[in-house]
């Protein structure tokens, strides 16, 4: 049964309260405010019927005492003295409902089946949010690889910074999964996240689905609609594939990142809001800004943090943790029992160069526990493209292939730029690694108009 906890500095009331519900709830009662407050840090109390003015002690403070011991513990305060200031301050602090005596008890039974349906509501919601925080944070994200590692201590490191964050990384890659782990983990976690698909959207639409649009905008806004930003406010906005935005819409973004306001289309009085702005993309932005393709100075309002992404085949010691996190997850979606995967199937999987990247293996595997018969993943099961690489020798992040028919010069230069990469661009590293003096290096890279 719930339990209730009456404070009331009527014994008669304690009495009568009790009488009446002790058939449907597990009754408590006190005249001691003090003693309710301890008796709520004690039990497990789901409901508590508080008295406003219980002697010389102000019921609003022990109220503020209740939700701080236990925000979930649902309080309906009863008075003789009500008015609308000591209704509006109850609350405020967080009373769920204000009832006036003397107490209609079929009412009150009405209103605490309602403060209960509240709390088992907000109980549900709490845990949903922590499994989605849970499933989210760095922890639960696959990648154990020193490339993939980088990323997430990066990560670790600019989710409570309240700053723009530019995610690089090729298609597949998980540029989404980081941007939600940035949110969820962050001082953010409790608003919401607006994800917006920059490619996916035509441009003549995008606008109105990011700043929104006031009834008769144009033709067919038949009401209001909230753009993705004011529905991120407080919270965080993602705009995915960034790279694909127009430049005038460039410049309106541009101005959410200054000014942090929107004016939604038919509008006159721009608004503030309160965002924190994630993008990505899988192009080379300042290759965009070279051409012409990409605001310069959205580029550098955006490029305050970036994280760039390893594809798939810089990280191969992932290969396997995310094959066997994919076979879980379509044993339980498609309702089989695979049990794993035979060492060649492994050994193909591992050579393989997925220019899909992540997005891609995912697709092989659900393909593979689809399709098949066999107590595990077997060669068979995996598709023609991949089953052409059984025959390549795996290479490790510290290698890389020389192909016939290469110059001195170009393996020279992919020596170069890979070693340079494995010590995270330190040259003085890298040049002692290459046996080169840092002069010699510096001399070389700019031949290569290598940029940091």
């Amino acid at each position: 049964m719930n339990k209730v906890l009456i404070i009331d500095d009527e014994r008669s009331i304690c009495d009568s309260l009790s009488f009446a519900l002790e058939d449907d709830f597990q009754v408590l009662s006190t005249q001691n405010p003090q003693e309710g407050i301890e008796i709520v840090k004690n039990e497990d109390i789901d409901i508590v019927l508080l008295d406003l003015k219980i002697g010389n002690v102000n019921g609003i403070d022990v109220l503020r005492k209740i939700k701080h011991i236990n925000e979930d513990t649902q309080v309906i305060v009863m008075t003789a003295y009500g008015s609308i200031e000591s209704t509006v301050e109850a609350m405020k602090v967080g009373a769920i409902h204000y009832l006036l005596k003397p107490i209609n008890i079929d009412e009150l039974k009405v209103f605490m089946n309602k403060a209960l349906d509240f709390r088992m509501l907000n109980s549900s919601l709490k845990n949903l949010r922590n499994i989605v925080v849970e499933d989210y944070s760095i922890n639960g994200i696959i990648g154990r690889s020193k490339a993939f590692t980088n990323v997430l201590g990066k990560v670790e490191k600019v989710k409570d910074i309240d700053t723009t964050v530019l995610i690089n990384g090729e298609s597949g890659t998980g540029k989404d999964i980081i941007a939600k782990a940035i949110h969820f983990q962050g001082a953010r976690k409790d608003e919401r996240i607006e994800i917006v698909n920059c490619a996916a959207i035509p441009g003549n639409l995008l606008e109105s689905e990011l700043f929104g649009y006031e009834k008769g905008a144009f033709t067919g806004a038949v009401k209001k609609k909230l753009g993705k930003i004011e529905l991120a406010n407080n919270g965080t906005l993602f705009l995915d594939e960034i790279g694909e935005m127009d430049l005038g819409l460039q410049a309106k973004i541009l101005r959410v990142v200054e000014d942090m306001t929107i004016t939604p289309l038919g509008a006159e009085i721009p608004k503030k809001v309160d965002v924190r702005i994630i993008a990505a993309t899988n192009k080379n932005l300042l290759e965009e800004v070279k051409n012409g393709r990409f605001r310069e100075d959205l580029y550098y309002r955006l490029n305050v943090i970036t994280i760039d992404l390893p594809n798939l085949t810089e990280r191969r010691e992932d290969i396997i943790p995310l094959s066997k996190f994919f076979l879980d997850k379509y044993n339980k979606k498609l309702n089989k029992n695979i049990a794993g995967f035979s060492v060649e199937a492994i050994r193909v999987l591992e050579k393989y160069d997925y220019p899909g990247n992540i997005r891609e293996l995912e697709n092989i595997i659900e393909r593979a526990v689809a399709l098949t018969d066999n107590p595990v993943i077997e060669l068979e099961d995996l598709p023609e493209n991949v089953l052409k690489f059984q025959n390549k020798p795996i290479l490790s992040n510290n290698q890389y292939p020389i192909s016939i028919g290469m110059s001195l010069k170009e393996i020279e230069k992919e020596a170069i730029l890979r070693t340079l990469k494995h010590y995270d661009g330190n040259r003085t590293l890298a040049a002692e690694c290459l046996g080169i003096s840092i002069r010699n290096l510096q001399y070389k890279l700019k031949a290569y108009n290598y940029e940091d």
